[in-house]
């Protein structure tokens, strides 16, 4: 569910401020930064979940997070240029597996029988 806020423009609609959230961050030296998500049109979204099963239930259990008041968070996220909160996000891509090198080398191709040179594709 995305919240916008317009300081200008209020709509009853609106759902109130989402209060605390567990927020997911990534671990520094000697602090964390909250991370920054992408909606599916590519806007930048700060995240936030109502419930800590929520947030595992999306990002994992090893996600590591705060809380923080929905203020809180819009503060943080807005000298990045983000107006966008996001708050339960569900739909998420899968996890991508790591690779290895000779997985990401592009499959050699099969070169064509005698026969099948020239031939027109015919109907089934």
């Amino acid at each position: 569910m995305c919240l916008f806020r317009y300081d200008d423009d209020s709509e009853p609609e609106e759902p109130d401020p989402a209060g605390p959230l567990y927020v997911p961050v990534r671990p520094g030296a000697r602090t964390v930064a909250v991370r920054v998500f992408r909606t599916p049109l590519g806007s930048r979204t700060a995240v936030g979940f109502t419930t800590v099963e929520r947030l595992t239930a999306t990002l994992g259990a090893e996600q590591p997070w705060i809380r923080l008041s929905e203020s809180v968070l819009r503060s943080l996220a807005e000298p990045l240029g983000i107006e966008i909160l996001t708050v339960d996000p569900t739909l998420t891509a899968p996890v991508v597996a790591s690779l290895s090198v000779s997985a990401l080398a592009s499959p050699k191709r099969k070169e064509p029988a005698a026969h099948e040179i020239g031939q027109a594709a015919r109907p089934a």
